[in-house]
């Protein structure tokens, strides 16, 4: 069987109609093949017109899903199996191998403050609102809390690919999506064992939540290093993608079998391979393959989930439950926003401060998707409330993606957050020039060392590259000393010069914090000259 029959396969076995049955049972691979063929040219249709009209792509395939479900040969929708162990696995691995880690790292305190304490506030203050409002029990409130205070993965980095923003206010919101999911789960989970038992610690609770969170980290460490390890040594590219596959949807099992965070498993396995294993002497055509692979698996997975999504909100249900729906946005938007402007107004005191507009962003980009609906259709049937819930959160998630998903680029406009000035612009043009042309000759010594080429047409080749290379570093010199001359008569911007400043502090960090890890310098000495650097940094304004 072809991957591509298997696949469909998967997904019909985990396929259910609109009253919650699986359909296959009694229907073959084929009857449902008519379905993904209307799905596939509906979301070709999609892509163009989103493209023609500028709107978010995935809010026009939820709109399309709504258009078309009542039309598709076979009723099929979501359910939280499919979601959690294919399409959530997949799209948190594409979106880690894609993350600079060093990044990454420079942001983790208001990615730790967002997905860690910002979590836990917006899910309290959504319940105690839908308590309050609505007049829910404290079971059906906090279950709803913690599965909307989610800012769900698949949508925020979806729609977050149309908009463009600085570079590190993308990696707090990428970051955040990341990691936060796995604070929601425990959370969840520890509201459903409350209801269960009818008993609820504090302490357990919070050991609980570091040992999900640390064991799932040490799984996707130990999976992510064996798995660049292997890849780094296989020369075909194929096998490599497989690989990744198999180390993708592993680790999720591996996790969720040994009782930790899953999606934190994930999460780290992919940064792992993206910035580890990708830098191992590894091909520039198996580098390119994997990008590729998994650049299309993101998107082919994207198109799906938000298709389906239309095909799954019923509207006469969305109708009956629009006033409650609305409360509950209100609750969460409430919550998200307690979460985000004071925590941030903290940072300041031990970080970098956010400016107030990327506050705004972070706030809108407040967005769900698919993993609060597959968090709620996997609620135990004993809840008695389940079927409010579904309802309710598939609601929001419409809207959410519709109303959120229209608005954010709009909002990044009108925060002026997009503009590239001709100076930048024409830099970032430079640098893209030296960066091709220094890999291309990287490419071809390595093509001259394993004896493809002759070294009569290297020389040729890579003469070539070397006068773009020359031309390029030329003019970046002379725009970087007119940069300086500027900042040191107090006439130009020195924030253009901070983001270079910035890579080279962390690089020297990256390579102290090497040092001491192999025992080359004494911890004293180190530690004194990162805290310097740590100082150098706080002292740079935001990119």
């Amino acid at each position: 069987m072809s991957i591509c029959a298997a696949f469909i396969g998967f997904i019909a076995e985990f396929a259910i109609s609109s009253d919650g049955v699986p359909l296959a049972a009694d229907s073959s691979i084929a009857d449902f093949v008519p379905t993904w063929i209307i799905l596939l040219l509906v979301a070709t249709a999609v892509a163009l017109l989103s493209r023609q009209f500028h709107i978010p792509y995935v809010t026009g395939l939820v709109l399309a899903g709504l258009a078309i479900a009542n039309f598709l040969p076979n009723r099929i929708g979501l359910n939280s199996a499919l979601i959690l162990n294919l399409f959530l696995p997949i799209l948190l691995f594409e979106a880690a191998i894609n993350t600079d880690i060093s990044r990454l790292r420079s942001t983790v305190k208001p990615i730790s403050l967002l997905a860690g304490p910002g979590v836990i506030v917006a899910s309290g203050v959504c319940a105690v609102g839908l308590k309050f409002l609505i007049g829910l029990d404290w079971t059906t409130a906090l279950v709803l809390g913690a599965i909307l205070a989610i800012t769900d993965t698949v949508s925020v980095i979806a729609v977050f690919k149309d908009v463009m923003l600085p570079s590190r206010l993308t990696t707090i919101v990428e970051g955040e999506s990341l990691f936060n999911d796995g604070v929601a789960l425990v959370l969840l989970s520890l509201i459903l064992n409350f209801h269960t038992t009818g008993s609820f610690s504090l302490l357990t609770a919070t050991q609980q939540l570091i040992i999900v969170i640390a064991g799932g980290s040490f799984v996707g460490l130990v999976l992510g290093y064996l798995g660049a390890g292997l890849f780094a040594r296989l020369d075909d590219n194929l096998s490599g993608i497989l690989l990744t596959v198999a180390l993708a949807l592993g680790a999720y099992q591996v996790g969720d079998f040994l009782g930790v965070s899953g999606v934190v498993a994930v999460v780290v396995a992919g940064l792992m391979v993206g910035n580890v294993g990708l830098s191992r002497q590894v091909s520039a055509s198996n580098q390119v393959t994997l990008y590729s692979f998994w650049d299309y698996a993101g998107f082919g997975v994207n198109t799906f989930i938000f298709l389906l999504i239309g095909v799954e909100v019923n509207p006469t249900i969305l109708w009956q439950t629009l006033p409650a729906v609305l409360l509950a946005i209100v609750c969460y938007q409430v919550g998200r926003i307690l979460a985000v402007y004071p925590l941030l107004a903290i940072l300041r005191w031990f970080d970098r401060p956010i400016p107030l507009r990327w506050q705004h962003v972070l706030f809108l980009g407040n967005i769900k998707g698919s993993l609060s609906m597959a968090l709620a259709l996997s609620l135990p049937l004993t809840l008695v409330s389940r079927s409010y819930i579904i309802a309710v959160v598939f609601g929001a998630v419409l809207l959410s993606l519709v109303v959120q998903g229209l608005s954010l680029p709009w909002l990044v406009k009108r925060l002026n957050l997009t503009t590239l000035s001709p100076a930048r612009r024409q830099t970032e043009v430079l640098r893209a020039q030296l960066i091709s042309a220094k890999a291309a000759q990287e490419e071809l010594h390595t093509l001259l060392r394993t004896g493809v080429l002759p070294e009569s047409v290297y020389e040729e080749m890579r003469s070539a590259y070397q006068i773009q290379i020359t031309r390029a570093e030329k003019a970046l010199r002379d725009i970087y000393d007119r940069w300086v001359i500027e900042a040191t008569s107090g006439q130009g911007d020195p924030s253009r010069m901070n983001a270079l400043r910035r890579q080279l502090l962390l690089a020297e960090k990256g390579a102290l914090s090497d040092a001491l890890r192999k025992r080359i310098l004494s911890e004293t000495v180190i530690s004194d000259r990162l805290k310097q650097i740590d100082e150098k940094l706080l002292r740079l304004e935001d990119d």
